[in-house]
């Protein structure tokens, strides 16, 4: 699916309603998911965000497998109409025992991109899930012998700048308690920012992270009002030109959860017929 408004043009594949290239002019934004980093360009996480402890959801008494991020970046959609997808064989995921519909709207505004993604609760009990986005970006200017390849910037929900405060570390994706990091509010990003995996911003810290040249020019902001948590992440390899900038309502799990889903940080709820709707924006410079 290709979207233009005559300032920004998008693509957006049907493989996981993702976002695979987002172009201004000639420039393209989005990381081009070469699998020697990462394979993929901004996927949505749905129903967990983030890895549950031990690959388990506790669902009412059952349990349930679940991969880090859950299932639909590898679920197929169907477009339904000018910018929006709808999630396929939704009650195919035996690991997962609601019956839900998932939709992705894709709009554009000037230079921004509005994405919304919409849970509705078909079950006849209450749904528990997480949601989240991971989308990647290329670094401007991309030089591996740099010793600075850019910058991040925060900013809270009334749009003022903020070192947020790093509480967790992360052990094989699961969060532990570290004594607490304030992270500068214009945050160099090195060849050793992400040596320990992701930066996670927690408890609502952060709406609002921009991405900087090395001369520190804005090229690109990420925002969410509703973000519980902030992910900055990308793999610790060598000569890797990308950052994510992820906001999340939703978490991995803390190591040793096993209470039941609905006891999960940063769970959410729905009521049978109920809908919650996740939105954010990138907005080009």
């Amino acid at each position: 699916m290709k979207i233009s408004n005559g300032i920004l043009a998008i693509e957006v594949s049907t493989r996981g309603a993702e976002l695979v290239s987002l172009k201004k002019g000639d420039r393209e934004y989005m990381w081009c998911a070469d699998p020697q980093y990462w394979n993929r360009h901004a996927p949505i996480l749905f129903p967990a965000v983030g890895k549950p402890y031990r690959n388990q959801l506790h669902i009412g008494g059952m349990t349930c497998d679940m991969k880090q991020h859950g299932f639909a970046r590898d679920s197929e959609f169907e477009a339904v109409g000018d910018g929006r997808l709808r999630m396929l064989d939704t009650g195919l995921y035996g690991q997962y025992p609601y019956r839900f519909a998932l939709e992705a709207d894709y709009r554009l505004d000037g230079s921004r991109v509005e994405i919304t993604w919409t849970v509705t609760n078909l079950d006849h009990r209450d749904m528990h899930f997480q949601i989240g986005a991971h989308p990647g970006f290329m670094l401007p200017h991309y030089d591996a012998a740099d010793d600075v390849h850019g910058f991040v910037r925060y900013y809270d929900s009334h749009g003022l700048p903020v070192s947020p405060v790093m509480v967790s570390a992360l052990d094989e994706g699961c969060r532990v308690p570290r004594t607490p990091v304030v992270i500068p509010a214009d945050m160099p990003i090195v060849a050793g920012t992400f040596a320990h995996d992701a930066l996670i911003f927690e408890q609502g810290q952060v709406s609002t992270a921009e991405l900087c040249d090395k001369q520190g020019c804005p090229v690109l902001s990420v925002s969410c009002r509703q973000a519980e948590a902030f992910g900055i992440w990308a793999p610790h390899k060598e000569g890797c030109p990308f950052v994510c900038l992820e906001p999340w309502c939703g978490i991995c799990d803390p190591v040793g959860f096993t209470g039941d889903i609905s006891l999960r940080d940063c769970s959410h709820s729905l009521a049978p017929n109920d809908h919650y709707c996740f939105t954010y924006i990138i907005t080009i410079q």
